[in-house]
């Protein structure tokens, strides 16, 4: 058996194995938050057509490189419920609350003299006066 690798190392096609080691099916998506390091579990696609079935972290045995070991056999995989994507900030973020907080919203920095941008052109003649100094 390989060495256990870290959940941010899974990618989407890993194979996935049961408790007994037999190949029941691929990684189709993690589910976690990297930010904050937290794995949730993973969807595991079973079959070509089917749907992915989503496998909590706590029934997830090994990680290993390029292969998950489950803690639970191919028939209790078959009974979990259907892999849903996750909500949006918008789904999660109470009605009142506004699209744009504070800490999104356009900042000038002081040492700007204007609003706007440095358009294109400019930055085209800058470019080339560089190239003659």
């Amino acid at each position: 058996m390989s060495d256990p690798v870290s959940w941010f190392m899974i990618e989407p096609g890993w194979k996935v194995v049961d408790a007994d080691g037999k190949d029941v099916g691929t990684v189709d998506e993690v589910v976690g938050d990297s930010s904050n390091d937290i794995f949730n579990g993973l969807a595991v696609s079973t079959s070509l057509l089917g749907k992915p079935r989503y496998v909590p972290a706590e029934r997830i045995r090994a990680i290993t490189d390029g292969s998950i070991e489950l803690a639970m056999s191919k028939t209790e995989l078959a009974g979990l419920g259907e892999f849903k994507e996750p909500p949006t900030t918008a789904e999660i973020l109470p009605e009142g609350a506004s699209g744009i907080r504070r800490a999104e919203a356009h900042v000038e920095a002081p040492i700007h003299d204007r609003p706007e941008g440095v358009n294109v052109w400019r930055r085209a003649w800058w470019a080339v006066r560089r190239l003659f100094r």
